[in-house]
Formats: structure tokens, C-alpha cells, sequence
């Protein structure tokens, strides 16, 4: 443990090399055996999971259920649907053989789930009363990679892929923007993240859409992150899979359908959009640990002093519903200062022996160093509230 803090690249000057610095020995993730597979470490995951709880309940509100699909797909799947197949051949991953034998049918390691689903929904959908029917699942997909980049390009990644189907092109359509709108507001107001909302052109759609919405933005690099997709495929799958349901007059009509999904590339925005020199800067609402407690004893005398306050500050904490983490290791303070910059906790409380006496506690910003509040052990809890909440909203 005591290594983890090195000297990193500044990324004032050299921000491919920062990045990767960071990743690396923030601990959020290390190189896979096979190219562009990444292992994510506990630090990196802890940020997907809190991503995933945030989104899961809104795209539940959006009438979404949640279920799995298998990873393996059927080639003549992707078949059906030309310009799906046209638009993923470069990146996919076949296996020819299994169980020692050679395959009857080369299968497909899921690079999206639009074909394997909507060969289900043939079967869900009979009548009207069926729809709409709307599907999520968290996942992994698989698409080689050429350039790969920590998060923001990899071999195999994970996402959610939300998909519906509609009785006619209008309601489809507004589901293709609600779902654009969830993640145009989590970017912002989770993330942090600003960017802008449009139509893709005909050229970089998705392929087998009829159109594509996309929320994109610029990073301190001066290149773009696509971070997320909200798409109308129109009927074009619907056709191929038979995806057909019998209307209020008895007649057969195919449905209208859509996808959209965001995956671990909100991470490598996240890193680029908000880290310093220093390392990582998370907003509050996605921060594993929102404020960590530092005891600060210089004389052995004051140590039960400042341990007990240390300890009441936390279980006030605590009993607010902060993420809180007292730090009482034997590391070294300028140590422990270094590594909890590095990760990006939002908020830093130092308590020594001035503190202790006066009961009150050093407050630290991670995203304005400069800046230092005090706070009486009474008011801690609404100072802490206060100070996230104008930290995320920055």
C-alpha cells in the first residue's frame, strides 16, 4: 500500500501521459492479457457500480425491465439486417470452434444485442396489449479494438443497452428522446459533464437506424467523447425478425423500435473532464468516498484527544448518510494527503491538536486546495451538506 502514491504525470503538460498515470496508480485499472481488455480494479468498478445504481432506477422510470441475454449470437443473426452486419464486421469477434469440434454456424461474441433480443421479441409480442414492451440489460459487449485507450476505447466493455418496441413510430420516436434526456441529465447533474445534444449524421448513425441522437463532449485534450446513443430503428429490424403484433382491428403490423445505451466510457470522461495535476477530482454524487477524516497527532499526549473528536466526527458523518472513511493508519500525514488527492475524495477533514481543543475540525476541498473551512463538531454535519452540494454543483 505504502507505494501507490508516486509521482505522476502533470496534466498541464502532458495529459495522454496523466491519464494513463492516473488510472494506473489511482488503482482504477490495469492492462488485460489479450489486447484492449482492461481489468477493472475494485477503486475502478466501485465508480461503474455507482453509475449503474444511479441509471438502473432511471430507466426504470422510463418502463424498463431488466433481463439478460447470452453473449453468444448466432452469425446469421447479425445477417438479417445488412447494414447492421456492414456496419460491425470490422469489429467482431467470431468463434468457429468449441468443444474441440469445429461449429456447425461461426457464433458472434455479442458486440450489441439488437438481433439475439429482437428474435425473442418475435415471440413476446403478439398483440397491441404487448406493447410497448421495453427491455434493459447490464452487460459486457465485445468490439476489437485497433487503438485502445483505458475506458474510452477497449476490446470489451460494460454498458446497459436499453431497447423498446411501439405500435407506431411517434411513441418510439419519444422514447428515443426520453431516453437522450436521462443521460443528458446524469452527465450533468451526477457527472458533472457538459456537452451537447444533437442528431448524428447519415455517415456515423448507427448502423441499421434510421437515426441516431448522441450526447458529446469536448475533453481538455480538444477531442471529442461520444457518451452515449439514443437510437429510432425505425422498422428496419422489426421486418427482418418478424416483430409484428395484431392492432385493435385484428390486421398484423410490425412494430417500431429503439435502442440506447452508455458504458464505462462516462469513466474516461469523468477522469479527463474534472482531474488535475494532482489526480482525480469526482463530484460528490458519484464519489465512493465523499470525506475522509485525517487525525493529525504531532505530541503523544494530544493522541486520545484527537482520536476521540476524529471518531465523533465520523459516526456523525455516518449518521447523515455520508460516505465517510477515517483514516487512523500508522502512514504518514503528507502520505495520506498525496493518496486521497490522487483518488479524488471531494472533501478532506484534519483534525490535530487545535482542533481537539477548540472541538471543531480543518476542512479541505479537493477541487480548490486554496480554499479552507472551519467547522465546530455541532455544525458539521450541515457545513459537510452544505459544501457537496456547492461541490457539485461547480
Amino acid at each position: 500500500m505504502s507505494n501507490q502514491v508516486r509521482s505522476i504525470t502533470k496534466k498541464s503538460e502532458n495529459i495522454s501521459g496523466w491519464y494513463n498515470d492516473v488510472i494506473e496508480r489511482a488503482q482504477l485499472a490495469e492492462h488485460g492479457p489479450v489486447k484492449g481488455t482492461i481489468i477493472l480494479r475494485p477503486r475502478g468498478y466501485v465508480l461503474w457500480e455507482a453509475i449503474q445504481k444511479n441509471l438502473d432506477t432511471k430507466i426504470k422510470d422510463l418502463g424498463a425491465q431488466n433481463a439478460y441475454f447470452p453473449l453468444f449470437i448466432p452469425y446469421s443473426y447479425l445477417q438479417k439486417e445488412k447494414e447492421h452486419v456492414k456496419g460491425f464486421s470490422p469489429e467482431l469477434a467470431v468463434v468457429t470452434h468449441g468443444g474441440g469440434e469445429k461449429l456447425k454456424e461461426p457464433v458472434v461474441v455479442r458486440p450489441t444485442s439488437e438481433t439475439i433480443m429482437y428474435d425473442a421479441f418475435s415471440r413476446w409480442i403478439q398483440s397491441f396489449r404487448d406493447l410497448p414492451l421495453v427491455i434493459n440489460q447490464w452487460n459486457n459487449v465485445v468490439r476489437w479494438e485497433k487503438r485502445p485507450y483505458y475506458f474510452l476505447r477497449t476490446t470489451e466493455f460494460l454498458w446497459q443497452e436499453g431497447h423498446s418496441a411501439h405500435k407506431d413510430n411517434e411513441t418510439a420516436q419519444k422514447m428515443v428522446e426520453d431516453a437522450l434526456k436521462m443521460y443528458v441529465d446524469f452527465y450533468q447533474e451526477v457527472l458533472g459533464i457538459y456537452g451537447y445534444a444533437g442528431r448524428k449524421s447519415e455517415s456515423e448513425k448507427f448502423a441499421g437506424a434510421d437515426s441516431t441522437l448522441t450526447y458529446e463532449m469536448l475533453m481538455p485534450d480538444g477531442k471529442i467523447v461520444q457518451g452515449c446513443t439514443s437510437h429510432n430503428l425505425g422498422q428496419n429490424f422489426a421486418k427482418v425478425f418478424k416483430v409484428q403484433y395484431q392492432d385493435d382491428k385484428g390486421q398484423q403490423q410490425f412494430v417500431s423500435q429503439t435502442s440506447w445505451g452508455l458504458s464505462t466510457r462516462s469513466i474516461g470522461a469523468l477522469i479527463l473532464a474534472h482531474g488535475d495535476d494532482n489526480g482525480l477530482v469526482l463530484p460528490p454524487a458519484i464519489a465512493p468516498i465523499q470525506v475522509v477524516i485525517i487525525p493529525i497527532v504531532t505530541k503523544s499526549s494530544d493522541k486520545e484527544a484527537i482520536n476521540k473528536l476524529a471518531k465523533n466526527a465520523y459516526e456523525i458523518l455516518v449518521g447523515h448518510n455520508v460516505r465517510v472513511k477515517l483514516d487512523d493508519s500508522d502512514q504518514s500525514v503528507g502520505w495520506k494527503f498525496n493518496q486521497y488527492d490522487l483518488e479524488g475524495v471531494p472533501l478532506r477533514i484534519e483534525i490535530g491538536t487545535r482542533e481537539a481543543q477548540n472541538q471543531e475540525v480543518s476542512i479541505r476541498l479537493r477541487h480548490d486546495k486554496q480554499n479552507h473551512v472551519s467547522s465546530s463538531i455541532k455544525d458539521l454535519a450541515e457545513t459537510v451538506q452544505k459544501l457537496l452540494e456547492q461541490m457539485q454543483e461547480v
